[in-house]
């Protein structure tokens, strides 16, 4: 997937310079109007500044290279990264055509170490536009990867370069940002190294969850998607938006911007076959709305979508990918949830977990069975691997699915696609259970300067998720001023979870006696409320929104900005 041999004959430069201008202009100009004051004419000649320049926690409460080293003297890694269709095998000989980051499944895993610079030129070989997200990563605005927001979406057959500073440790990802593109095979692993690594452990296993439908029995996302809105447009950053047009220059969209202790296992929910008025492959389209679908553990309703398949590391449990490791052995395992719209329950078989990072972020550790993972949120964890064979079971919550990978230390069969690991029932982290952040990375005691009341609205029938009753427009920001404190307040007014992801920042979890953990998703319970704390210290335009990719497309989010 990447290439360190630069592709220096790329017209991707120059044309990002001026687009990103134009996209900057506009959105500074917003961000001026939202201020209420007249707009900054030195910002508005350029693309957005730099990120944040500050030094950063490491685990063990040292500082990182990114802070005090000159960055003349660090030069970036220069990497290619291809979004290509193709046709990839989940395993037990069921191929698919699907879209994929130069034919892997997941991407090839990106690692780099903190501090580091990256310039990662992608080139786009999709029949349609795309964008990248590198989740979970406070780097500058104009990198970050959202279309008509901090970017035009990257053309057919063009190529653009993200240039950014990596400034914290931990466990990401990258992904799309158009569309409901993040069900097909884009995404991969990004991991960020601690040079002062205080962890000690032999191995690292990076797990990758994830949903699937793409190219089965003729099922693309974008299909269920309209399948759920029967008809509606979206209202998110899909098609619609004039990324479709010849050259690929889009059209300036609408608003003028540019820029304890678990249940049991859930049950297997209802589900349809064909949609008669869906779009066709041969006459009819694989019906995927999924009804039925409940779970404690979740508040209710879980899922909306079938997917016939649920991956580990792109494969599924009829013929799982297996980790080789030894009795004894202390492995760290960084599990990313990836799905569009699957909640994982998951458990190691006859293994206890030690949760040491959330979002990336140290916690205080903390011993559980098991882990309930939304989407595009990520856990470390420590094992001491017992002598065996032992089925890691990702259970999609409530849709009666499962993912399978192995863990080998030892011989022995192959657990079958069927097992379920009593840890699975016992003593789970659930989206209610409260870590608390290690104390490199707490954020200080302070009274916000700011706080943002949202609502997150909509429902299942209608399927017109919000924010307070209103789909997402891109001309309604959300004011915040430099250097403030702010305080989140979102509350879940619908009878549905929702993941909610905050781009450029990572919050602290408030509302209690003691902070929380850090994090930049978070499940909020139907009729729950979230409180997160975060600092604005990194400018420009920022998404907040569900990860639930058909909700944020259907409108579920907003933005908020600050020079």
């Amino acid at each position: 997937m990447f290439s360190q041999e630069h592709n220096r004959q790329t017209s991707s430069r120059p044309r990002r310079a001026v687009l990103g201008a134009g996209i900057a202009a506009v959105g500074s100009g917003l961000l001026a109007a939202c201020a209420d004051g007249a707009p900054d004419r030195k910002r508005v000649e350029g693309a957005p500044g730099p990120g944040p320049e500050r030094s950063t926690p490491s685990r063990d409460g040292a500082q990182t290279p990114s802070a005090g080293t000159p960055r003349s003297e660090r030069p970036a890694r220069e990497l290619t990264l291809t979004a290509t269709a193709g046709t990839v095998d989940l395993g037990g000989g069921q191929t698919v055509r699907t879209w994929t980051y130069s034919d892997e499944l997941p991407g090839r895993e990106l690692r780099v170490t903190a501090g580091e610079k990256l310039e990662v030129t992608v080139n786009n070989h999709l029949p349609e536009a795309t964008t990248v997200h590198w989740h979970g990563i406070a780097l500058n605005n104009d990198m970050d990867g959202v279309p008509y927001v901090t970017q035009r979406p990257i053309a057919t057959g063009k190529s653009f370069t993200y240039r950014f500073r990596v400034p914290d440790p931990g466990t990401y990802w990258f992904h799309p940002h158009l569309g409901v593109q993040i069900d097909r095979g884009l995404y991969a692993p990004l991991i960020v190294d601690d040079p002062r690594e205080p962890l000690s452990y032999d191995r690292e296993w990076v797990i990758v969850l994830d949903d699937w439908l793409d190219g089965v029995n003729g099922s693309t996302p974008d299909e269920v998607f309209a399948q759920l809105r029967k008809g509606r447009p979206a209202m998110g950053h899909g098609p619609g938006h004039g990324e479709h047009e010849g050259d690929g220059a889009p059209s300036r969209p609408r608003g003028g911007i540019d820029v304890g202790h678990g249940p049991p296992l859930s049950y297997a929910p209802g589900r349809g076959d064909e949609d008669p008025s869906g779009p066709s492959h041969g006459g009819k389209s694989t019906y995927r709305v999924l009804k039925g679908a409940f779970s404690r553990l979740l508040g209710g309703h879980a899922a909306s979508v079938d997917h016939p398949y649920y991956l580990i590391n792109g494969r599924t449990s009829v013929d799982p990918t297996q980790f080789k490791a030894k009795p004894g052995e202390r492995i760290r395992l960084r599990i990313i949830n990836a799905g569009a719209e699957t909640a994982f329950r998951v458990a190691l078989g006859d293994h206890q977990l030690t949760v040491t990072h959330s979002d990336g972020f140290p916690v205080q550790h903390r011993k559980v069975d098991s882990l309930l993972l939304g989407m595009a949120e990520r856990y470390d964890v420590l094992v001491t691997v017992k002598s065996g064979v032992f089925p890691f079971t990702a259970l999609a919550e409530g849709k009666g699915g499962s993912a399978m990978a192995v863990l080998r230390a030892g011989s022995g069969p192959t657990p079958k696609p069927s097992a379920r690991p009593a840890e699975l029932n016992r003593n789970v982290l659930t989206a209610a259970g409260r870590l608390r952040p290690h104390e490199s990375v707490a954020l200080d005691r302070r009274t916000p300067d700011r706080q943002i009341k949202l609502i997150l609205t909509g429902g299942m029938k209608k399927f017109d998720w919000g924010i307070d009753h209103r789909p997402y427009s891109p001309d309604r920001i959300h004011k915040v001023e430099r250097g403030e404190r702010v305080r989140l307040i979102i509350f879940n007014g619908t009878d549905m979870w929702h993941p909610i992801h905050l781009h450029g920042h990572t919050y602290g979890l408030a509302g209690a006696d003691s902070p929380g953990a850090r994090k930049d998703t978070s499940v909020v319970l139907p009729h729950h409320k979230l409180v997160a704390d975060f600092d604005a210290d990194n400018p420009g335009l920022w998404m907040l929104h569900c990860h639930n990719i058909y909700h944020s497309e259907s409108g579920m989010m907003t933005t908020l900005g600050y020079q």
